[in-house]
């Protein structure tokens, strides 16, 4: 009776996880398709449910194209930063050069957490700097991200450079972050999850990063994060093309849509 309870148990186990449902299951492609084709853009949408291992997936055919990271780069460029040591922590002032850039709320001293709020480029290209090309290719290879590699200047290459990042390796990346599974301690993984919060309420936390690849020919955005309520846990990437800075902002504008649809804001 013994030695048959231990085969029946584990399948038990197996069977359940098998079953797991998922509000995904509600939803199909097309209720994706829709939002992207009022919103007339070019694009490839993934929402991931962890627990349930299910995916939603718009425009099946460009998840495995590779894309500059453009500012999603930031969240691996901080924990590469902080386990170089090259930063303290997410406190640490750097101070601004004084040189004056289109965007206002770059033009003034910047931590780790301002920086990564709003996106300051020069912030995380003088950490970049500060890292090195010998370290920043170390770690890029360890933690496995996108291509790994760092041709094009230190300071630039995750902007016009070689470097390169699938929307399945975006949801990939996340998750090992969330579940502190990069080649990072643990400390460093939970400081970079702190300053990728970009809304917190009672039901759900969301964290964040967008990117656009402005400097190249054929421009592209990215929105990338997770959002977690109390015991689930969904990973969003969208990748799209950009024409002008009107549809920049559709980049989170579309994100909030479906993750609306999907009941997941409305927990």
């Amino acid at each position: 009776m013994t030695k048959l309870l231990s085969l029946i148990v584990p399948f038990l186990l197996v069977s359940c996880n098998i079953q797991e449902k998922s509000i995904l299951d509600q939803y199909s492609p097309k209720d994706i398709k829709n939002i992207f084709d009022h919103e007339n853009v070019k694009a490839c949408f993934i929402i991931y449910d962890l627990k349930a291992n299910k995916s939603l997936i718009h425009n099946q055919e460009r998840i495995d194209s590779l894309f500059l990271p453009a500012s999603t780069f930031k969240i691996i460029n901080s924990l590469i930063a902080l386990e170089t040591e090259v930063i303290k922590n997410e406190k640490e002032i750097i101070k601004w050069d004084g040189q004056k850039r289109f965007i206002d709320s770059w033009n003034q001293d910047h931590n780790l957490a301002s920086a990564i709020k709003n996106s300051v480029v020069w912030f995380y290209q003088e950490l970049a700097r500060r890292i090195g090309k010998e370290r920043m290719s170390y770690w890029l290879k360890k933690a496995e991200y996108g291509n790994q590699n760092i041709g094009g200047k230190i300071d630039f290459f995750w902007l016009n450079g070689d470097i390169r990042i699938t929307t399945n390796q975006q949801i990939d990346f996340l998750k090992r972050l969330y579940l502190n599974q990069l080649p990072f301690s643990q400390k460093n993984q939970e400081t970079v999850k702190d300053i990728l919060i970009v809304e917190q309420t009672k039901n759900y936390t969301i964290r964040d990063k967008t990117g656009w690849a402005m400097r190249s020919k054929n421009q592209i955005g990215w929105y990338v994060g997770y959002l977690e309520n109390k015991n689930k846990v969904y990973f969003f990437a969208l990748n799209m093309d950009i024409k002008n800075s009107k549809q920049a902002k559709k980049r989170t504008a579309i994100t909030n849509k479906i993750l609306e649809t999907l009941k997941l804001t409305h927990l």
